[in-house]
């Protein structure tokens, strides 16, 4: 019949010979923000900035001492502090070995002592990948540490925050944190020591509310998260709808909130910058 001229064939497929090429995990990273695919070493020469928005991808602790540290050394105050279930918290004491295993970190901040553009520092960098950066004892701990031996040692402090806030875990012992940091940091900046504070994406909940507001200089990376409550709830609260850069950096940086929004690239020449403004310059007497 006619029709039967129009009638598809079927052809049987032929397996190609060439096997498909699998790409390697960990071989591209995609742009969380313009959805730009990128070579991960290519990202990483650019400090994992996209080269397409400026988007900055989050760092884990060691990266960020790397980028930013004088050679990229640190020599770490209280490594081996470990987190444990003081509150016999269901599941909790699994969750923290796998956090361990899956970030390589023994908690969400690494302190310690170093130098940024050749001046001495005392430092503490909060890490996201463990536990969503929460704040517990021991990071509440490692933090008042470093800041007591940056007061007796007369060096200045920086802090990099990242945070989705208390660890719910270890409820009033976290929460407990956030005045102990700010006690910590009120007796040494009313010894005149220098508190930078620099919050990276995201910066939310407890630690926004102690020590992450607390700087003599309060810093952010660009398009970094930056708050107390999230969006949502908010929202739900108010009942109005917030705008689509709400508490981001720049929302924060135009309401007053924030000193300055430093790319990355920028950051270590800002610090060093800053540091340097503050230095107590040695005087030399006349005919000395």
């Amino acid at each position: 019949m006619f029709k039967d001229l129009f009638h598809k064939k079927k052809y049987a497929t032929v397996p190609s010979e060439r096997p498909k090429r699998d790409i390697p995990e960990g071989l591209m990273n995609k742009c969380a923000k313009c959805g730009n695919i990128q070579y991960s070493k290519e990202l990483e020469k650019n400090l994992k900035v996209c080269s397409s928005c400026g988007h900055h991808f989050r760092l884990n602790a060691w990266e960020r001492i790397q980028m930013i540290m004088d050679d990229g050394r640190l020599t770490e105050f209280d490594a081996d502090m470990l987190s444990e279930d003081p509150l016999g918290f269901p599941g909790y004491a699994d969750k923290l070995e796998q956090q361990k295993l899956n970030s390589g970190l023994k908690d969400a901040v690494v302190t310690g002592e170093g130098e940024i553009g050749g001046f001495p520092v005392v430092v503490a960098v909060m890490s996201f990948d463990f536990f969503s950066g929460s704040m517990g004892s021991v990071v509440g701990e490692k933090i008042t540490r470093a800041i007591e031996q940056a007061h007796e040692k007369q060096l200045p402090v920086i802090i990099f925050s990242t945070s989705g806030g208390a660890r719910m875990q270890e409820s009033i012992l976290s929460l407990m944190q956030m005045a102990k940091t700010s006690a910590a940091l009120a007796k040494f900046q009313g010894a005149g020591g220098l508190f930078i504070s620099v919050m990276t994406d995201p910066t939310m909940g407890g630690v926004t509310a102690s020590f992450a507001s607390l700087g003599d200089y309060n810093l952010a990376e660009p398009g970094a998260l930056v708050g107390f409550a999230g969006r949502i709830v908010i929202e739900q609260t108010i009942r109005q709808k917030l705008p689509d850069n709400f508490q981001t950096a720049e929302f924060n940086m135009q309401h007053g909130q924030l000193d300055m929004v430093v790319h990355r690239k920028e950051m270590k020449s800002v610090l060093t910058r800053l540091l340097d403004m503050h230095m107590v310059k040695e005087v030399v007497p006349h005919g000395g």
